[in-house]
């Protein structure tokens, strides 16, 4: 450790500040680390003070419920949130003034991918999902049917290709029609016309020439005008870009040698270096940080093996078109992206301060990854992230509008300290807390002037609905949860804040993840729904999936849903407070170990991975052998509902302890494919990961906020050790 302002700071970050991050930053070592020891001083009091506030809060909910049983009286229990805190006055008129975002925040709704940080080769891959081939992603999955002649096979199976084609054609019948005929009719496109005049020219099968119903939603071409090689289009504010070139098999095969159709996919990326990754010591940090580094100055690269073969893969560039009028048009190769730091309840030693304490990590996260952002903002970079001048941070975990309102003034601070303009640092606030949820506007209102994003995510909420609420009696299954009033309120209630706040143009209004990754049918199908629902965005598990789901942002005019749900009447607290209560909790014993086993396999699998492996994000086989996509927020859920089954005699620690040696083997059978992995009850007993589920399920009632971190970390750590 080095003894820098006061401090002891790990060794491994003190290079990587001074010899990486801090050459090209515009900032010197002395005014980085002055900096950093100011803020210990000033916000390490201020949070631990707030988590402080936090458990008191929950103390007094314990004591309600246990003076109250069951379902509470809803305005008795209302006025109760008052008294306590737990609800505060909510603001006048909130009308944020967020201003210098990137068009991605303000005009282009589509996809959003979350994406692990540590993992060089995912942040790459996401970066790049800005533009993702239909093609490869309906010919590749199940969103063209797979059964009889349209099964994929070894090899290329031209029926399926040639209904791939199909429904690319009638995206662009939907999303680009043509003045006469179909796209599927044409057999050649051409850029007729010249300046302003200049229009799309398409002939169809039988001679005749058209052109696009809306001429403008022509923006640009590749190649010559009489025969381009790519041409780009829009529609909703998202490009599509044909890809013509008769040379090529498919496209030698398409009667207008369209060899493929690029959808504008991911719009956004949130760079992860919290649920989705298993970051325990100042080693893990310190990747993280020198991946967003890397990304920030356009130069991530990571070795790939795919098909027997390695290659490099880069950041992909701009991409330049031609205008119709005979200029230039350059669209954005990458995804923009946002940085997920930690919530205020974490702690880290890669510093601690003068009494050796281990200083805030999310303090630590804001410091580096502004550090990090310096590089694009300041002109030390290949490739820009941000053309506004902005930094996109997702501060996840926030209990109210007390903690919103200590993020904007660490942010301020900082941004005083780098020589930042105000505001420079936008912020992006998880609705997934329930003080969050029912003080939403006050939240908002707390950084009105920088907030750029807020979402809902229904695992992460759930888990804290069933913490707060421990005491007041048996939750019903996690399945039906979804199902419960509170939820859709709570959903409502989001979109209903954000466009009372002025949202649109200026924020994103988001929505969770699609968990589900090898089902895209069934996304195709479903996910529609948040489109419908005013959100701006939603969170997709792959780049394959954002090209599906920017499908839906053609299909549906999200600006036009906003415009209609300004006016309906806003969702009350009163809904959100109604607690998901069984209001029969007599189920049979073979319901019970049902829910017992279906959430213990959840957990095993998620956590043997996490801990062995530091895997924190994976796709996991749950009981029926489904793979579902599985992170922290997910276990939160799984942990937290049979918690509160055993605070209420639902099931007992005999019938987890049953459960997990039952399931184990379970879990060792699902990962029998994977070289890395050891079994959770080897030769000489139960290992790490076993006694670290078990404890999660056992001693959750007991976790702060029903959060998982502390258990996994203290596991992932001993791990490590060996």
């Amino acid at each position: 450790m080095a003894r820098i302002e006061g401090l002891e700071v790990a060794d491994e970050l003190v290079r990587f500040v001074e010899d990486e991050a801090l050459p090209g930053s515009g900032l010197d070592a002395e005014t980085f680390w002055r900096t950093t020891a100011a803020l210990v001083r000033e916000f390490s009091p201020r949070i631990r003070a707030l988590l402080a506030r936090r458990d008191e809060i929950q103390a007094a909910l314990d004591d309600y419920h246990r003076a109250h049983p069951g379902r509470p009286d809803a305005e008795h229990y209302t006025a109760f949130l008052r008294e306590i805190g737990y609800l505060v006055d909510a603001p006048g008129d909130v009308t944020i003034s967020t201003s210098g975002v990137d068009t991605e925040i303000s005009e282009q709704n589509g996809p959003q991918l979350v994406v692990p940080l540590l993992n060089a080769r995912f942040a790459a891959n996401a970066a790049n999902a800005r533009w993702g081939s239909l093609y490869d992603a309906l010919y590749g999955t199940d969103a063209v049917p797979e059964d009889g002649e349209l099964a994929r096979g070894a090899a290329y199976n031209p029926v399926r290709g040639a209904a791939v084609v199909a429904r690319a054609r009638r995206l662009l019948d939907e999303a680009v029609p043509l003045a006469a005929g179909s796209h599927a009719d044409v057999v050649r496109y051409a850029i007729g016309g010249a300046g302003p005049a200049a229009v799309l020219s398409a002939t169809l099968a039988d001679g005749t020439e058209t052109r696009l119903r809306e001429p403008g939603a022509l923006v640009g071409f590749q190649g010559e005008r009489g025969a381009p090689s790519a041409i780009l289009l829009v529609h909703h504010g998202l490009h599509l870009e044909l890809q013509l070139d008769p040379e090529d098999p498919i496209g030698a095969a398409d009667r207008a040698g369209v060899k493929d159709v690029l959808i504008e996919s991911a719009v956004t990326t949130i760079m992860d270096l919290e649920d989705s990754v298993a970051a325990v010591d100042v080693e893990d940090k310190v990747l993280g940080y020198r991946n967003w580094l890397l990304l920030n100055q356009g130069r991530l690269e990571a070795e790939v093996a795919k098909g027997g073969r390695t290659f490099t893969r880069t950041m992909h560039p701009d991409r330049v078109y031609a205008s119709p009028d005979g200029g230039e048009v350059v669209l954005h190769g990458r995804s923009l992206l946002f940085i997920r730091q930690v919530g205020h309840h974490m702690f880290t030693d890669a510093i601690r301060d003068g009494d050796g304490e281990e200083i805030p990590e999310g303090l630590l996260d804001a410091l580096v990854t502004t550090l990090g952002s310096l590089h694009d903002l300041r002109g030390d970079t290949r490739l820009h992230n941000s053309r506004s001048g902005a930094i996109y941070v997702v501060k996840p975990k926030q209990h109210g509008p007390d903690e919103v309102a200590l993020t904007v003034e660490l942010f301020q601070r900082i941004e005083e300290a780098f020589g930042l303009a105000p505001a420079t640092i936008k912020l992006g606030i998880m609705d997934e807390e329930r003080r969050t949820t029912v003080n939403l506007s006050a939240c908002i209102a707390a950084a009105r002037d920088r907030v750029a994003f807020i979402n809902t995510g229904f695992l992460d909420r759930t888990g804290d609905e069933i913490h707060t609420s421990m005491l007041a009696g048996p939750f019903v299954p996690k399945a039906e949860l979804r199902r419960q009033r509170f939820l859709a309120a709570y959903e409502d209630a989001n979109v209903d804040a954000g466009l009372a706040a002025g949202f649109p143009h200026r924020a994103q209004i988001g929505k969770g993840m699609w968990a589900i990754p090898n089902e895209m049918a069934a996304m195709l199908e479903q996910k529609i729904a948040h489109p419908r629902a005013g959100a701006t965005t939603a969170w997709v598990p792959s780049p394959t999936a954002a090209t599906l789901h920017a499908l839906h942002y053609h299909a549906v005019d999200v600006f036009a849903v906003q415009r209609e749900l300004a006016e309906r009447p806003r969702t009350g607290v009163e809904p959100i407070l109604q607690i998901p209560l069984a209001e029969d909790p007599s189920w049979t014993a073979e319901e019970r170990t049902a829910e017992l086993d279906n959430n213990v396999q959840s957990i095993l699998g998620y956590v043997v991975r996490w801990i062995d492996q530091g895997i924190g994000c994976s796709t996991v086989p749950d009981i029926h052998d489904v793979g579902l996509m599985e992170d922290r927020a997910t276990l939160r859920i799984s942990s937290q509902i049979l918690a509160n089954w055993l605070a209420h005699g639902i099931v007992t620690p005999e019938d987890v302890d049953e459960s997990l040696h039952r399931i184990a083997p379970i879990v060792d059978r699902q990962n029998a494919g994977d070289p890395a992995y050891r079994p959770l009850i080897g030769a000489e007993g139960p290992g790490i990961a076993f006694h670290a589920a078990r404890d999660l399920i056992l001693l959750g009632g007991q976790q702060p906020n029903g959060y998982t971190e502390f258990i996994l970390h203290r596991a992932r750590r001993a791990k490590k050790a060996g």
